[in-house]
């Protein structure tokens, strides 16, 4: 009821006489405070109105509202500020109402586990951010990080709103400040399901996990107008920041994801991967898969040949609980491979190198694909198993220009800097300082396997002795066949497990089909690991 109709009514009841007979008076078509409860809150619901709901249909988008229910468990999710209105006047807004403004903000469960959610309804103003936008989006993300629970954030956002002027922008910043606080305190993922341009892209690039829709969400500080107008360049929004750009160039986005319920199902099953804080562990389930089982064919899937490739998932597979693989990242620095997976029904990171793909070589981009998930695991109690063969760094001017020397020290600095459970094994070879960048003892990891026939070295057979034998190469009848021949002799000599294992640098050679039942053997006894750091602010990560 408005202002002025409670004036009226209450100017009406002043001549009045009370009485308790009911029937007294007509009420029949004054509202209710039920009834006004439930009307204001469709209001809410609707938005922008039935007209916009339709037209977000028609683009294959689903509004915030339908988005949140999707998500959660089924009758969990509890609204907070429905009500809530923009305080703005300039630029006609004052004859625009909006209750609840431009997003839905509240908390429910995902299979049972506490999750607080905002979600942009782009309906209202494009989704645009103004100052009451974000003291709702800021509100939620106080009460995640003071309770411990999970952020999920759905973008779908027009940016900052331009009528809202300065406000707008000290908005997105109060974002940005809770992202970072919350940031190794509590997970943070977020689905860009629309626009997403300016300074709006920098919430989802502060958080853990970023999931985009194909051909309806795009993401970029400046759009393909600008672009042309300043450089001359012609590109799309889809070829510019689309789902497959962002998830195979940049790698800002983790997932790529053919629809909106694709995406939100993905959430989902990431979750269950994840603590809801800092201070709590990975939920474990009851395993379904033998923690004894033996590896019978993983002999076939690695060939003897160490320069020959092969699918190093196909390993990842056979080594975890069965079909329990969750790969993060995939279609981005594709000569590593990280992700998640559970083993004896325990939640644990993958780190591997792929030599289907450029070998499994580190370089700039697999480096700080590899780092940013470490410190992940790191940050949120997660043991990390890493499956090495890896012949080296890339080598080129590209890569050194562009600071792989840099790069691959984030990588060191993150296994370093790990104090979970750091278990590893070579599966076929590690050479120079990718073989100590890779989880090595020498970089503080709990426990170092490798299989009988794996090389270690400095460099590989071929690379050493084309160092070592310079001269004599030279000068040799067959030059191929002597090389090959000191090959074999440097192998036998030094480009095996053991001489790594008699300085204790590996724990044991072991048989690749033993590798799950002593890592799981190993995770349990590592079950109760505690590091304590020395206390400083943080460290100076080469970034």
């Amino acid at each position: 009821m408005s202002q002025e109709e409670s004036e009226e009514s209450a100017q009406a009841s002043d001549g009045s006489v009370e009485t308790d007979d009911p029937s007294e008076g007509d009420t029949t078509d004054e509202e209710s405070p039920l009834e006004e409860l439930q009307r204001r809150r469709q209001e809410s619901r609707r938005g922008g109105g039935e007209e916009r709901i339709e037209r977000q249909h028609d683009r294959g988008k689903m509004t915030a509202h339908e988005r949140i229910e999707y998500l959660l468990d089924e009758d969990t999710f509890v609204e907070v500020d429905p009500f809530v209105e923009h305080r703005s006047t300039n630029f006609g807004m004052a004859e625009k109402e909006f209750p609840g403004d431009a997003v839905v903000t509240g908390y429910g469960e995902v299979d049972g586990r506490k999750v607080f959610v905002f979600a942009h309804d782009f309906t209202v103003l494009g989704g645009s951010v103004g100052e009451v936008v974000a003291d709702k989006i800021c509100k939620v993300m106080d009460r995640a990080i003071d309770n411990g629970v999970p952020v999920v954030g759905i973008n779908d956002s027009g940016g900052a709103r331009i009528q809202e002027g300065v406000d707008s922008l000290a908005g997105f910043a109060r974002i940005f400040e809770r992202n970072t606080k919350a940031s190794g305190l509590v997970p943070q993922i977020s689905a860009i399901m629309g626009p997403c341009a300016g300074g709006a892209t920098y919430s989802p690039a502060l958080t853990d996990f970023t999931f985009m829709v194909e051909d309806t969400s795009h993401m970029f500080i400046t759009g393909p107008d600008v672009i042309e107008t300043v450089t001359g360049e012609q590109v799309s929004k889809e070829e510019l920041g689309g789902a497959g750009s962002h998830s195979s160039k940049s790698g800002v986005a983790h997932f790529a994801c053919r629809s909106e319920e694709e995406a939100l199902d993905r959430i989902r099953r990431l979750l269950s991967y994840l603590p809801a804080n800092n201070l709590a562990d990975p939920p474990r389930v009851p395993s379904w898969d033998d923690p004894d089982r033996e590896l019978d064919d993983v002999t076939n899937i690695v060939p003897e040949a160490p320069r020959k490739p092969y699918d190093m998932t196909a390993v990842i597979e056979r080594v975890v609980d069965e079909d329990s693989f969750f790969e993060t990242h995939r279609n981005w620095a594709r000569n590593v491979v990280v992700g998640f997976a559970r083993m004896d029904g325990r939640v644990v990171g993958i780190v591997a190198n792929q030599p289907r793909v450029s070998a499994g070589t580190l370089d700039i981009d697999a480096s700080e694909k590899a780092a940013r998930f470490v410190r992940f695991c790191d940050s949120f109690n997660v043991p990390i198993v890493t499956l090495v063969d890896v012949p080296g760094f890339m080598p080129g001017t590209d890569q050194e220009h562009n600071g792989i020397i840099r790069r691959g020290a984030k990588l060191i600095y993150a296994y370093a800097e790990a104090t979970v459970p750091l278990l590893s094994v070579v599966v076929r070879k590690a050479y120079g300082g990718a073989y100590i960048v890779m989880s090595s003892k020498f970089l503080g990891s709990d426990v170092n396997y490798a299989w009988p026939g794996s090389e270690m070295a400095v460099l590989g057979p071929r690379g050493a002795v084309n160092i070592l034998y310079r001269k004599e190469l030279q000068q040799a009848d067959d030059t191929d066949a002597r090389r090959q021949e000191l090959m074999d002799e440097f192998r036998e000599e030094f480009a095996h497990p053991y001489g790594p294992a008699r300085r204790g640098y590996l724990d044991d050679v072991i048989e690749p089909a033993e590798t799950r039942k002593r890592l799981v053997r190993d995770l349990e006894m590592l079950d109760g690991k505690r590091e304590d750091s020395p206390p400083k602010d943080h460290g100076n990560i080469p970034l």
